[in-house]
């Protein structure tokens, strides 16, 4: 799998904004099949940037109904990443 295939988009929430300044950390959707070592290899890649833990979790899809209709939203993998002290990126800054 290709490193820039792994992450998907940052998310950004209350709660990881707070994860931002409290710890260091930071969340991203990641493909379902990335392993917690391809994780840390493409953020240290991408944002040139020294990671020390890689936590991830399945979260799973909710339903959905518009009228007598209903679906499910898609299930998706979110990595909540700590990085060096010291270190940060750039794309979360801007929030």
């Amino acid at each position: 799998m290709n490193i820039f295939d792994v992450l998907r988009a940052p998310k950004m929430s209350e709660k990881t904004l707070s994860l931002k300044e409290e710890a260091n950390q930071f969340a991203f959707e990641v493909d379902q099949r990335a392993n917690k070592i391809q994780i840390k290899e493409s953020i240290e890649k991408s944002f040139k940037v020294s990671v020390l833990k890689v936590r991830t979790m399945n979260v799973r899809g909710k339903k959905k109904r518009l009228g007598r209709y209903q679906g499910l939203k898609s299930s998706w993998k979110k990595a909540i990443v700590t990085l060096k002290e010291g270190d940060t990126i750039e794309y979360f800054e801007g929030a």
